[in-house]
């Protein structure tokens, strides 16, 4: 509804949209699958397999968004299908959390904080590594 109380339309949903984003989705839930296979984690340790996924989908959504939105025509649906899809697919907050839960009720407590706070440090330095090969910029501290 806006201001005086009339009912917005509503966003038409653009199907090839949604397609691009199906896809990308696809492909990243099949290599993520792929990897987790490859280098299946144990309960009690560290989960490095999905540590090391979530941090490449990182970068590479840095890299993608950076690219798309600064090298790249614009188009409607690259970003849908990098971004959203196949980073989204690849990684997946859900897996980040059942790790923290299986390292919390193996005891571990310590080792599952130093797991949230290095996944979201790894993660934002993904996306800086990412974005900064797109710019072809130094890192500087």
């Amino acid at each position: 509804m806006d201001r005086d109380g009339a009912v917005k339309p509503s966003r038409q949903i653009d199907a090839r949209e949604l397609g691009a984003i199906f896809a990308g989705g696809a492909l990243g839930a099949a290599i993520r699958t792929a990897l987790v296979e490859a280098a299946p984690s144990t309960g009690g340790s560290w989960p490095w397999t999905t540590f090391a996924i979530n941090v490449i989908g990182s970068l590479l959504l840095g890299y993608f968004i950076c690219r798309l939105q600064e090298r790249l025509p614009v188009t409607a649906y690259r970003r849908p299908l990098l971004g959203t899809g196949l980073c989204g697919a690849l990684t997946t907050f859900s897996a980040f959390q059942l790790d923290v839960l299986r390292l919390l009720d193996h005891g571990r407590v310590l080792a599952a904080v130093l797991y949230v706070a290095g996944s979201i440090g790894a993660g934002l330095f993904g996306v800086l590594i990412g974005t900064n090969l797109v710019r072809r910029a130094r890192l500087t501290w």
